[in-house]
């Protein structure tokens, strides 16, 4: 089926079609481990992973997709430093090396970055590579090689850095953001590895050590210039490297267009001579309870936060892709629930189509069953709108119930229900089956705490610690020997 893809270079919704053969090449900007990823982030892998489903099951297509690890940059430098408050004991003892104190550091957050992902239904197997920054420091330097030979980079105090004036003379800087170059200072240097929009300066390709921090040795010219890459530098440089220039899509957030994925056209072009991507497809921001989320304001959550809450992650994946990618999405924890529950009606669909099908599954897709297909699949063909494509599936479970169709028409609708979960990741296709709760163990704690509470005469405490529960999605129940917890409803 053909697929319609919003093309942030060019601003308009275009037929999409892969440069070689039927292989899509994707390349997707991954986390900075440095911490445990936010829900904000989790949105834009979510919908990278949605975009590469869609194109394997809707298009039909193989992919070849990238996810970069940034394992080193100006926060994983910080906080991996020796007595770092943020350094846990899991990690292992610190040493007098920087660099290996950076690698035990950023181990810990991508092992736990991996166990997140996987939560949220995104495979292992469907990355084709996700390589580490710090694997690539050679080919980095060569990249900044090619850009100083060209005429882009210069020295400065050790770093190296774009210039940003020698290639707007040949070139358009600003090709996804619309930057306003009323302020712009010629030569101005900015060493950080982020930094604000209205910032459009001479960025950083090469950083000058600093006592206490991991460098390498950098030639050029015969002089060592040691220190480390810059941000920007990395992603160019492992896109040319695993998937060759120009490759077919480029994802992340809204928030990367401008200084990240504008200065990766420049630094890719100024030093391969090409632009290093056809397709720029970004999601737009989440937000918690219409508000931007800040750990100020108390709307902070990482997976981790939402799980201890008693959040299902299946449940946060299907309510975030039910949402239009381009469009801000406003998390709640009302919104979870509703989600929750039309996920389950699906389920609950599927479980019936299960028992009248007797577990068989015909790949024969035909009659109703094409009907659906044809459905669902068109509209997620349509730049990935989900939000027109489950409204088919659901108007499709109304007009269809499972006692009024055939056999054949079950088994045949199994076969699609598995192909929309291929894309979804929501469901189970197989037969109904009692499933124990497990309890998260923040709820048990709490749930103990308060049994004591209550032994010791405190109720006003024991009655704290039950509102406290039912904020978390838990009911407690008084029992002979105790008590019992139950997901609430």
């Amino acid at each position: 089926m053909e697929i319609l893809l919003y093309n942030s270079l060019t601003k308009t919704v275009e037929k999409f079609a892969p440069i070689k053969d039927n292989e899509v090449r994707m390349y997707s900007c991954g986390p900075t481990v440095y911490n445990y990823a936010h829900i904000g982030n989790m949105r834009a892998f979510l919908f990278a992973d949605f975009l590469q489903r869609v194109l394997r099951v809707v298009g039909g297509y193989k992919m070849r997709w990238v996810m970069n690890i940034t394992d080193i940059d100006d926060k994983t430098i910080r906080d991996s430093k020796i007595g770092s408050p943020e350094w846990k004991t899991e990690m292992g003892e610190q040493t007098q090396d920087p660099r290996e104190n950076l690698r035990k550091f950023t181990d810990y957050y991508l092992k736990a970055f991996i166990e997140d992902i996987s939560r949220l239904g995104i495979k292992q197997e469907h990355f084709y590579s996700m390589p580490r920054a710090t694997e690539y420091i050679k080919s980095m330097q060569e990249l900044i090689l090619n850009i100083m030979q060209n005429g882009f980079a210069y020295i400065s105090e050790g770093s190296v850095y774009f210039d940003v004036s020698a290639w707007r003379k040949v070139d358009v800087y600003g090709k996804l953001y619309k930057i306003d170059f009323d302020n712009f200072k010629s030569g101005y240097r900015i060493d950080a590895d982020q930094y604000e929009r209205e910032q459009a300066s001479d960025f950083v390709l090469w950083k000058a050590h600093k006592e206490g921090e991991p460098y390498w040795d950098f030639y050029i010219q015969g002089t060592n210039y040691p220190g480390r890459p810059g941000w920007h530098i990395e992603c160019s440089s492992m896109e040319y490297e695993l998937l060759g220039l120009p490759f077919d899509i480029h994802t992340g957030g809204v928030d990367l267009k401008f200084p990240h994925h504008e200065d990766e056209i420049a630094q890719s072009k100024a030093g391969y001579s090409i632009e290093p991507t056809v397709f720029w497809c970004h999601n737009e921001f989440l937000e918690v309870e219409g508000e931007k989320m800040s750990k100020s304001l108390g709307n902070f959550f990482t997976l981790r936060d939402l799980i201890a809450r008693g959040l299902d992650p299946i449940d946060i994946r299907f309510a975030m892709l039910s949402a239009h990618y381009s469009s801000k999405y406003n998390f709640t924890f009302d919104g979870i629930s509703a989600a929750r529950k039309a996920r389950m009606k699906v389920q609950e669909y599927i479980y019936d189509l299960w028992d009248k099908a007797d577990g068989c599954i015909d790949e024969k897709i035909e009659g109703l069953a094409l009907e659906l297909r044809d459905k669902v699949f068109a509209e997620l063909a349509n730049d990935l709108h989900s939000p027109k494509a489950l409204a088919a599936l659901f108007s499709f479970i109304n007009d269809n119930e499972v006692d009024k169709i055939s056999v054949e028409d079950a088994r045949k609708l199994l076969a699609v229900m598995s192909r929309v979960n291929d894309i979804y990741a929501a469901w189970e296709i197989a037969e109904r089956k009692e499933v124990k709760e497990e309890i998260p163990q923040e709820v048990i704690d709490l749930a103990e705490e308060r049994l004591a509470a209550k032994k010791a005469k405190d109720f006003k405490r024991a009655d704290e610690i039950r509102n406290k529960i039912t904020e978390m999605g838990y009911s407690i129940k008084d029992t002979k020997e105790g008590y019992e917890i139950s997901k609430a409803n």
